[in-house]
């Protein structure tokens, strides 16, 4: 039997390694774009490679229908990959976060490994090739690249991924090469990714970094909220808190929806508390600049701007404070609403939403529903999970499900 692989991906190589293992008679032929394999898995974690989570549920994921992942986890669950990196020869460094990295603490071991295991398997690498088009002609599939058509595939399976990382040739042809079989798809939008503000300050609080809590609002109703670290750009904001927020943001905001955060600067102190703080600095120093008294609290940049944004002369004395202007720096430091108007797009982004439509795919096969024979894994469907390694796990645990399923 004979098997194409479309992306030397995470999702892949698992399939491609699990299927030869099962059946060393299969041929396989994977496919990739780029001069070598897992450039993904190269950049995440900044190099570092956040290779999975020990606990992973499908509240971790995002989709049309999320339930979708929970075959897949349940058959390679983190005691299974665990099991399969020792089997490459890959060991794991388990963080008490839950995250998990290889001990390396470098994503290229991971890299290197899975490439040592294809080749010994006798896996065939096709790579610097760029698969614009899948036909099926009886009971065959033929990949077609710009100059070259590879024939007489039994078995197809696309892991190509979507658009995320596009200097990384990142592209959706896998997605639209499925549409071209029947599939249906969901828009695609960029995840994890930092928001651009409509704020006249960006500039001048670019650099600011401050854990804090971000509260999404979508219509004016309240949407979600997530505790970590804000990061103020020029562009708008950024930081782990932000990431996150971004997946419950980004699709209402290519939908023309009005969507905006409010930022907590100190979650972990009461409203209450916090004004307290402030009316007892100002009345204890009365002849100090309000923007001097400010500093004690925030970051210098942030406390003219927040004089500004409350209204108050910069060059006043906590004397000439009233209460109410009191009660308004309080109530800005506790939510902080900036409107999103867009984000820093695919390029930026660690992964991508949308994508093949989950309920055209067997989710205990992958096998598509629209094509015998065809099959689709990884972030090509329309499954996107949290920041913390869950995407890479997902992507390894489709991979191996398909990887059993190609077998048979």
């Amino acid at each position: 039997m004979k098997i194409a692989i479309i992306g030397a991906g995470a999702a892949g190589l698992m399939a491609g390694i699990t299927a030869k293992r099962l059946n060393k008679n299969l041929h396989i032929d994977i496919f990739d774009i780029n001069s070598g394999i897992g450039k993904k898995i190269l950049a995440s974690g900044n190099g570092r490679c956040n290779i999975s989570n020990t606990t992973v549920t499908k509240e971790n994921f995002i989709g049309e229908n999320p339930s979708f992942v929970s075959y897949a986890l349940q058959q390679f669950d983190f005691k299974a990959f665990e099991k399969f990196c020792k089997s490459i020869g890959l060991l794991l460094d388990i963080k008490e976060t839950c995250k998990v990295y290889p001990l390396s603490n470098e994503a290229k071991s991971v890299v290197t490994l899975l490439e040592g295991s294809i080749k010994s398997l006798g896996i065939n690498l096709i790579l610097e090739t760029r698969v614009e088009d899948i036909i099926k002609v009886e009971d065959k599939f033929v990949v077609k690249s710009s100059d070259k058509e590879f024939k007489d595939y039994d078995k197809v399976l696309i892991s190509s991924g979507l658009k995320a990382a596009p200097q990384l040739n990142a592209t959706e042809d896998g997605m639209n090469i499925a549409e071209k079989f029947g599939h249906s798809l969901n828009p695609t939008y960029p995840s994890l990714v930092g928001l651009h503000t409509d704020f006249a300050y960006n500039n001048k609080m670019q650099g600011v970094k401050k854990e804090a809590e971000v509260t999404l609002y979508i219509d004016g109703q309240k949407e979600n909220a997530i505790q970590g670290d804000v990061l103020f750009t020029k562009y708008g904001v950024s930081g782990f808190a932000i990431l996150d927020i971004s997946q419950y943001a980004v699709y209402p905001l290519s939908l023309y929806q009005d969507v905006q955060i409010a930022i907590n600067l100190f979650p972990k102190i009461n409203r209450n508390e916090l004004l307290s703080m402030c009316e007892n600095l100002f009345k204890n120093l009365p002849d100090e600049k309000t923007v001097l008294l400010l500093t004690g609290i925030v970051s210098n940049k942030l406390a003219p701007i927040l004089l500004d944004v409350c209204h108050i002369d910069k060059e006043s004395y906590a004397k000439n404070i009233n209460a109410k202007q009191i009660r308004g720096l309080v109530n800005t430091l506790i939510n902080w609403r900036f409107k999103i108007t867009d984000t820093q797009g695919f390029k930026h982004a660690e992964a991508s939403g949308g994508g093949v439509r989950t309920d055209e795919v067997d989710s205990k096969t992958y096998q598509s529903k629209k094509c015998k024979g065809l099959y689709l894994a990884g972030e090509v469907l329309d499954v996107v999970g949290h920041r913390g390694g869950y995407n890479l796990q997902y992507a390894w645990a489709s991979g191996f499900v398909v990887g059993k399923s190609l077998t048979k």
